[in-house]
């Protein structure tokens, strides 16, 4: 049974995965995207997506809430430069963004011990993967005031003057011809 096995140890005391997550943080928000194991990947997901929540803007709109968010965020970083990048450059990149501001994307084998490689990057600042996407709107609607709204206003035409139509020319018997030749290939 797996009871109370919620974290992935990685073959680590508590301390030496405290700074290697911290280390493996900082350099994502430094470089926006690194190279690391799968399971490793999976565990700085689950530990610096909140880090980024916190940083969020929203969060920090008053100056003790926002104070209080960078020192909650430094103590668990412990680099400075880093918070600094994830307060300002990152948290402006993702405001919009309810969650899910990193991606994993699997790379294959390691030559060396064939362990399992992925890429974890910040999602908003990919650009290859942003650049076809357009802008979602963000409002919400609901069910009864869609009645109202599809109201649709009235068409105005606008009058064309007449034009003047030409007098049909009468059919020549060459043309009468050609409509046959034209049937009795079907």
């Amino acid at each position: 049974m797996r009871h109370g096995k919620k974290i992935n140890h990685l073959g680590r005391k508590t301390a030496h995965r405290k700074a290697m997550l911290a280390n493996m943080a900082c350099s994502l928000i430094e470089h926006k995207r690194i190279n690391t194991t799968v399971a490793k990947a999976k565990a700085l997901k689950q530990f610096v997506e909140p880090l980024i929540t916190k940083s969020k803007a929203e969060n920090n709109l008053t100056a003790e809430k926002g104070t209080h968010n960078r020192r909650i965020v430094f103590k668990n970083l412990r680099d400075k430069y880093a918070v600094t990048e994830l307060f300002s450059a990152v948290s402006e990149k993702v405001a919009d963004r309810p969650g899910g501001y990193t991606r994993i994307i699997k790379l294959g084998n390691r030559l060396g011990d064939n362990a399992d490689m992925a890429m974890i990057e910040l999602v908003d600042f990919n650009e290859l993967y942003n650049a076809d996407k357009a802008k979602k709107k963000t409002t919400r609607r609901s069910r009864r005031g869609t009645a109202a709204k599809t109201e649709t206003p009235p068409v105005v035409v606008a009058e064309t003057p007449a034009v003047p139509e030409a007098p049909e020319t009468p059919a020549t018997p060459e043309t009468d011809t050609e409509v046959k030749a034209d049937d009795s290939e079907e």
